[in-house]
């Protein structure tokens, strides 16, 4: 499916996807061709590449984003700026926000927002922080105009899918379950109780067959002794809960939060009617020595001789072990600080196998969590404090596994089969499945982010680009004429308490050196919050009538009051142009 997306797209040149990696200096190129081949100006360049370009920001962590000191880019593109004819404080300029010092480090998150003309942020939450980190670009404009939109992530369903899950999904959704609709993933209330037990289970003993080689093997290289080997064979059991938690690990995604309670954890591991077992797997950036000390953590309170056979950390962490994970664990479990993890993708892949998941509600799992389809640990975000964050949703997390997670587990009927976590695990097949795969991200992309760019690429790029050309001098003039732009006067009639009557809004806007054309007056209205701000605001275009005394522009507009309490409104200007994808991009706005 997602190939087809594809296809529809095709190989148009025009279309230009990049990230904060250095694949991002791939824009600069562009820019430099169409300032030596083509004749362009270095802004009619920027237009240009501007039109057709994707820009997907991956995290919400400084730490993530490639930043380059100046000396650094001047020995590397010095000669960049030569060739384009352009001073090289303008070259940083394209990664620097507004207002930046010229020895501000060289940002590659902000020169991906300046030259893409669609941007986008990989889960919902994620494009909302984006918007809140890079407010700096478009000053004065509010952080829910900012044109960063959203693509949540997905993965490729097939490369992490166990055997028996396949099947059940091919038998009871569809034979390219994969790729199919939220309509068809109903079948999964199809599936017998005991066939979806049995994969379940299937998994599970996979898993602790593959951790016990690998911890034997593990020791063996460490010369431990054979005498000493021999509760290798007693690690994990086969029949009882089993969390997972595979990924990188730093220090945002606090791997050792259940650690930080260790006699409380480890009551779980030992309870002799509703046992717990847990795995871990994963590395730490070479860099990172906070992640690194985590994993040094779990590996040592994995080691102590009483918890040893239900507490294990996997080494060699590649996609053998992940993929093993996913398909053995009952629950995958997701601790990060909210709200800096981006997307997070681990979570999906366990999905599709039938793990429930036990999250902190960042990453996808903010849109996708709906009460019914696993578990979300309270997030404590009112803390400034990290010990007692940390805390509270440890504590979180504790009593949902004591209270909901393990007992439903351990509910079993006659038959030995735990129902009621059956059905839950079924309302998280049907409402994640169509979600988390690859099919449908391509898809939101190619719909959301490449059609419109390809269709702006083609049209701003034909006869020599002459449009982008036009465009990058029309925001030229506009932005040196901003200055000039100011709302001389609002006034309105009617009483602002009046519950569903209509109030006529008029103003008189002094546009300076620019035309009624290069602008709209809009009318925003809504209930005022207790901050003084309009919430919920609802925006309106006013309408041009003609000129009022001194030259002023006159403008109108109407409203109406549709709740009861405190409901304001104001009156601002934008920028206004038929090849103008979001006005926020001329980086413009007054308000009254």
């Amino acid at each position: 499916g997602g190939v087809r997306a594809l296809e529809a797209v095709g190989t148009r040149p025009e279309v230009f996807h990049t990230n904060e990696g250095h694949a991002g200096f791939l824009g600069l190129e562009r820019i430099r061709r169409h300032v030596v081949d083509d004749g362009m100006t270095f802004d009619e360049a920027v237009e240009a590449v501007r039109t057709g370009t994707v820009f997907t920001t991956h995290t919400p962590v400084p730490a993530g984003i490639d930043r380059f000191a100046r000396p650094l880019m001047e020995r590397y593109f010095r000669s960049w700026a030569d060739q384009c004819g352009v001073s090289f404080d303008t070259l940083m300029a394209l990664g620097q926000e507004p207002g930046e010092p010229s020895d501000t480090p060289f940002n590659m998150a902000v020169m991906g927002l300046r030259l893409a003309s669609h941007a986008n942020g990989v889960s919902r939450l994620h494009a909302r922080v984006s918007r809140r980190i890079f407010a700096g670009l478009w000053p004065a404009i509010p952080e829910d105009e900012l044109p960063i939109d959203s693509v949540t992530n997905g993965v490729h369903a097939l490369s992490w899918v166990s055997p028996e899950m396949r099947g059940l999904l091919a038998a009871h959704v569809a034979p390219r379950w994969q790729e199919s609709g939220p309509e068809t993933w109903e079948g999964v209330h199809s599936i017998p109780d005991a066939d979806l037990w049995a994969a379940r289970q299937a998994g599970r003993h996979r898993l602790v067959a593959f951790a016990r080689e690998r911890l034997r093997a593990s020791m063996q290289s460490r010369r431990v002794p054979e005498a000493e080997l021999g509760w290798c064979a007693d690690c994990l059991d086969p029949e009882i809960l089993t969390i997972g938690f595979a990924r990188r690990f730093a220090a945002y995604k606090r791997a050792t939060l259940l650690l930080s309670q260790a006699e409380r954890l480890a009551n779980l591991l030992l309870d002799a009617e509703r046992p717990v077992q847990l795995v871990f797997a994963g590395k730490a950036h070479p860099a990172d020595d906070v992640g690194k000390d985590m994993i040094r953590q779990v590996v040592q309170f994995s080691r102590q001789s009483r918890v040893r056979h239900r507490i294990l950390f996997l080494e060699d962490y590649d996609i053998a072990v992940a993929r093993t994970l996913y398909q053995g664990s009952d629950l995958w479990l997701n601790t990060p600080r909210r709200p800096l993890e981006a997307c997070g993708t681990s979570g999906e892949k366990a999905a599709l196998n039938g793990a429930l998941n036990c999250s902190v509600r960042d990453g996808w799992w903010d849109e996708c969590y709906d009460g019914t389809n696993g578990w979300a640990i309270a997030s404590a975000e009112e803390y400034d404090d990290l010990w007692q964050r940390d805390h509270a949703e440890a504590a979180s997390l504790f009593e949902l596994l004591e209270n909901q997670v393990i007992p439903l587990f351990y509910d079993r009927d006659p038959d030995g089969i735990p129902r009621r976590w059956l059905a839950r695990v079924r309302s998280s097949l049907q409402t994640l499945g169509p979600f988390v795969v690859a099919s449908r991200m391509v898809r939101d992309y190619v719909t959301d982010m490449y059609e419109p760019a390809a269709a702006r690429g083609r049209t701003l790029g034909a006869d020599g680009s002459a449009r982008a050309r036009e465009l990058a001098a029309w925001k030229a003039r506009v932005r040196a004429g901003w200055n000039g732009v100011k709302v001389d006067a609002v006034e309105a009639d009617g009483h602002p308490s009046d519950v569903g009557a209509t109030r006529s809004v008029r103003t008189h806007v002094v546009l300076g050196e620019l035309d009624p054309s290069d602008v709209e007056v809009q009318l925003l209205h809504g209930p005022v919050s207790p901050t003084e701000e309009l919430a919920e605001t609802t925006v309106a275009p006013m309408v041009h009538d003609g000129s009022g005394d001194g030259g002023a522009a006159r403008y109108s507009g109407s409203f109406t009051c549709e709740l009861a309490g405190r409901y304001g409104y104001t009156v601002r200007v934008v920028p206004t142009h038929p090849d103008l994808r979001n006005f926020a991009e001329v980086g413009c706005i007054t308000w009254a």
